[in-house]
């Protein structure tokens, strides 16, 4: 069993810069491959990024490549998304995700067995 907790959500401007953390415990986090979604109001949730927990191989959706960058420090069973050049469409409840899955970390959510219950990120234009 593995918990996730989120934190570091807010409001910022548009063009502003954010990062969204989230915590893990219960099991040997360094052998997680770690993902973060997002849901806007109305909408269904989206793959953001994602990172191996085997070679540290990252993935981003394309909406937000570029912008955004994902991390994890292992000896703080901690994964980061720091969130560059905000817009107000990337308002949304961010979740991060945990499975033990090999090779490139997976955009799907239904490969992740492990959800946090997410923090909301508002860009205000």
């Amino acid at each position: 069993q593995v918990q996730l907790m989120e934190s570091g959500g807010g409001l910022v401007q548009a063009g502003g810069s954010l990062r969204v953390s989230c915590l893990a415990s219960g099991r040997t986090f360094s052998y997680y491959t770690m993902g973060w979604f997002r849901q806007a109001p109305g909408k269904e949730r989206e793959f953001v990024a994602a990172i191996s927990w085997e070679s540290g191989s990252t993935r981003y959706a394309d909406s937000v490549k570029g912008r955004f960058i994902i991390s994890r420090a292992n000896i703080a069973n901690t994964v980061y998304l720091q969130m560059n050049s905000l817009k107000p469409e990337d308002t949304a409840v961010y979740y991060c995700a945990a499975d033990r899955v090999p090779g490139l970390p997976p955009a799907l959510e239904r490969e992740y067995e492990y959800w946090g219950q997410g923090t909301y990120v508002t860009v205000s234009s």
